[in-house]
């Protein structure tokens, strides 16, 4: 796969995320940094590391399969390899500016 159909992809799969919200909080998981990789090989296949914001979080399971189900079904994509890391663990540093301002931080 060339760079640029590389990055279309990526590039869609990352505004795919930001229609994906945490079940806690207002904010998508792509603004507030639970996406900590994007990359999508020759084969199409796109693996994703994320994390939560909390280890214990009540709606995980059901967030990591939407999360899975979105991006597998994303153009381009075959599949998604999907692997879930607290490290590093989340903190609100992760934020993006957007997440900040609609939660108040800024």
């Amino acid at each position: 796969m060339d760079p640029n159909e590389q990055l279309e992809i990526e590039t869609r799969i990352g505004e795919i995320l930001k229609g994906i919200y945490d079940p806690e909080m207002p904010v998508n998981i792509y603004d507030l940094g639970l996406i900590y990789d994007i990359n999508v090989d020759d084969e199409h296949i796109a693996h994703i590391t994320m994390t939560l914001t909390a280890p214990n979080c009540p709606m995980a399971e059901e967030l990591l399969e939407e999360v899975k189900y979105k991006v597998g079904g994303t153009k381009g994509v075959k599949d998604c390899d999907l692997k879930l890391t607290f490290n590093p663990p989340w903190d609100r540093s992760m934020l993006s500016d957007e997440a900040k301002l609609e939660l108040g931080f800024l």
